[in-house]
């Protein structure tokens, strides 16, 4: 079985414990992404998210810096499809893993907001950004595995005898990390993806997806390489009561302006549609610790774990048990939610799936 590994988030566009309430916003700013990478590391979180929304701060340079202010997370950052060029993007990518030690994972994106996604520039349709993906991908592993000039004529680039210095210091290259719930995200992860991760969902419906995904790997003799995860909340309080106190003041200031932009803005997204759908189909609980709620004010991750230690820590077992060994996780604040699982969640995790968690000691 695969070591469980665990990824937190990193909200350089601001913290709240209520949306849409004013005074329980926190702006993002560089001592917020400080207190959250300390607590995260402490915790013994392996890898960080850091998000590439049109009101978070810019990830390249925010996880250059914060791997530089740190001892151990790796940053998860995005290679978004047509942002920058493969070439240059290659040599980001291998002189980030050199910088900082080996401290780097890419994360696949093709954007979830249409409307963002062409506000940046971005002019290929939902379906060709992942075209566009596939073959950016392709040229970063040629680029860094191919010895000599690396010749490309594809759909989108033609490069004519690329070569980068240097090479990356995690070999072959850095894990890759990929979210999406359309069929063109599974293929995508069958071929390059080191992890799969879904966006919530039931444990039997996560089992039967991966038995699908790795069906597909198999057509790319990858069927035992490719693993797969949970993009999820966590909402962890000593009581069931204080948990579900605090999860329900994440949304009970909510606009009705903010909920009708989940519905409307994220409708291109396969993995945002199945997020809405599941929360229409069983409403606020899909099971007894596993909450809807968040789907109603933010796109993505709004799936929380919610309860007390032995109760989040069993929910999230049920999805250990159906074949994830990667948890992507977040929660509010999201300094202060770090510090909860790795004090009350993680030992139990760590007791029930002896040999499989790292240390959090020999982490740092």
């Amino acid at each position: 079985m695969r070591p469980l590994e665990f990824g937190w988030y990193l909200p350089t566009h601001g913290d709240t414990t209520a949306y849409g309430l004013m005074e329980a916003q926190i702006p993002g700013s560089v001592e917020l992404c400080d207190r959250v990478v300390k607590a995260a590391e402490d915790a013994g979180f392996e890898y960080l998210l850091i998000p590439v929304g049109s009101v978070c701060w810019e990830a390249w340079i925010t996880g250059a810096f914060m791997a530089a202010r740190s001892s151990s997370i790796k940053p998860l950052i995005a290679a978004r499809p047509g942002y920058i060029n493969p070439v240059l993007l290659a040599k980001m990518i291998s002189t980030f893993d050199q910088m900082s030690g080996g401290r780097i994972c890419v994360n696949l994106i093709a954007g979830q907001n249409e409307s963002e996604v062409e506000a940046e520039g971005v002019r290929h349709a939902k379906e060709e950004r992942y075209e566009l993906m596939e073959e950016e991908v392709s040229i970063l592993k040629a680029l860094w595995t191919t010895r000599g000039p690396v010749h490309v004529r594809g759909k989108f680039h033609t490069i004519s005898g690329a070569h980068i210095r240097p090479r990356p210091l995690q070999q072959p290259f850095p894990k890759f990390y990929l979210g999406g719930g359309s069929r063109q995200a599974w293929e995508l992860s069958a071929k390059h993806s080191d992890v799969h991760l879904f966006w919530g969902d039931l444990p039997e419906r996560i089992a039967e997806n991966i038995a699908e995904i790795r069906r597909m790997a198999r057509a790319h003799d990858r069927e035992d390489a490719i693993g797969f995860g949970m993009r999820l909340q966590v909402i962890c309080r000593e009581t069931e009561a204080d948990a579900w106190e605090a999860a329900d003041q994440l949304v009970r200031h909510a606009t009705e302006r903010q909920k009708q932009e989940m519905k409307t803005l994220y409708n291109r997204s396969e993995a945002n549609r199945r997020v809405q759908q599941l929360a229409r189909d069983y409403g606020d609980l899909l099971m007894p610790h596993l909450w809807s709620g968040i789907t109603k004010v933010r796109p993505g991750a709004g799936i929380a774990v919610v309860g007390n230690p032995a109760q989040c820590a069993a929910t999230l077992q049920q999805f250990i048990d159906a074949g994830c060994h990667s948890f992507c996780l977040s929660g509010y604040l999201h300094d202060e939610e770090a510090e909860r699982f790795g004090r009350l969640i993680r030992p139990i995790l760590a007791a029930s799936n002896r040999g499989r968690l790292a240390d959090k000691g020999a982490q740092s």
